[in-house]
C-alpha cells in the first residue's frame, strides 16, 4: 500500500503519452480523430491502464455530461491552449478514442495545420490517480520489477503533443538504456523532414512558424546529444588465483575429463 501512496504523492497530476498517430483528419470539417490513451500496455511509469479506467470520467465530464468542466482537448497540457472541442469520447478495446473539432481561433487553426503536417504526432492525457482503484502487481508478466494496474483515473484532459517538444529527457532514457536509441534517431529524422516541409510551406501564423523553428532547433540539439552518448567505462580489477585455487581447478578438470571419457 505504501508504494501506491508514494506514487500518488509524487504524481499529483499524472501525464501519459502514447505514440499512436491520429487516425483521420478532415480539413473541410476541421475534424480530428484518434486516441488519447491505450489499454493493456506497460508505460515508463510501470503503469498498465485497463479498459474501463475512463468510464466514470466520461460519464461525469464527457461530451454528454451536465458538468461545467468537461474533459478538454488541449495542447501540451496547457489550459490556456485549448485547441478543439471534443465531440466524441469513448473506450474501445484499443484505448480512449476521441473525435474533436478544431477551433476557429488562431491556436485552433495552427493546431489543425500541425495535425495535417504531422507535427502533432502523439497524444497524452492529464489525470489524477485514485488510490483504491489501482493495485501493485509484484509478480508481473509485464515487468520484472512489478507494475501498477490502473482500473480508474480522474481524467481532466487529452493533449496533442509533439515528440521532443517539452524537454530533452529522452536523452537521459537512452543513456540509461531505457529506450531504443536507433528508434529515437528514426523518429527525430522523420519529424525533422516534416518540420522542413512545414517551414517551406509557410502556412499559419508567425507564432506557429516561430514554434516550428524552435522545435527544429530542439531536435537538432537532441540529435547531437544522442550522438555524444558513449557507453560507460568501468575499470575491472584482475585478481590472480592463488596456488591452492589453481590446484583445485586442475583437480576439477581431471575429474571432468574422466567423467567425459567414461560416458563416451
Amino acid at each position: 500500500m505504501s508504494k501506491i501512496k508514494d506514487k500518488i504523492k509524487n504524481n499529483p497530476y499524472g501525464v501519459k503519452t502514447i505514440s499512436a498517430k491520429v487516425s483521420d483528419i478532415d480539413e473541410g470539417s476541421r475534424i480530428v480523430k484518434g486516441y488519447f490513451a491505450s489499454f493493456d500496455t506497460l508505460d515508463s511509469d510501470n503503469d498498465v491502464i485497463r479498459k474501463g479506467a475512463f468510464a466514470k470520467s466520461i460519464s461525469e465530464r464527457g461530451v454528454n455530461s451536465t458538468g461545467n468542466r468537461k474533459i478538454a482537448h488541449l495542447r501540451n497540457h496547457d489550459w490556456e491552449h485549448q485547441i478543439g472541442k471534443i465531440t466524441e469520447l469513448f473506450e474501445d478495446d484499443y484505448g480512449l478514442g476521441f473525435v474533436s473539432k478544431m477551433g476557429n481561433s488562431t491556436k485552433g487553426n495552427d493546431a489543425l495545420l500541425d495535425y495535417q503536417d504531422g507535427i502533432l504526432i502523439e497524444h497524452s492525457i492529464g489525470f489524477n490517480y485514485i488510490g483504491d482503484k489501482m493495485k501493485y502487481i509484484e509478480e508481473s508478466t509485464y515487468s520484472e520489477s512489478g507494475h501498477y494496474d490502473i482500473n480508474e483515473v480522474k481524467l481532466w484532459e487529452g493533449s496533442g503533443v509533439t515528440f521532443g517538444a517539452n524537454s530533452l529527457t529522452p536523452v537521459i532514457d537512452v543513456a540509461k538504456g531505457l529506450i531504443d536509441k536507433d528508434l529515437t534517431f528514426k523518429r527525430i529524422n522523420e519529424l525533422t523532414i516534416i518540420l522542413e516541409g512545414a517551414l517551406k510551406n509557410g502556412k499559419g501564423t508567425d507564432n506557429r512558424l516561430e514554434n516550428i523553428e524552435q522545435l527544429f532547433a530542439q531536435l537538432k540539439q537532441l540529435h547531437l546529444s544522442l550522438e555524444n552518448i558513449k557507453p560507460s567505462v568501468k575499470d575491472t580489477l584482475i585478481v590472480k588465483p592463488t596456488a591452492e585455487e589453481v590446484k583445485e581447478q586442475a583437480k576439477k578438470e581431471v575429474l571432468i575429463n574422466l567423467i567425459t571419457k567414461t560416458n563416451v
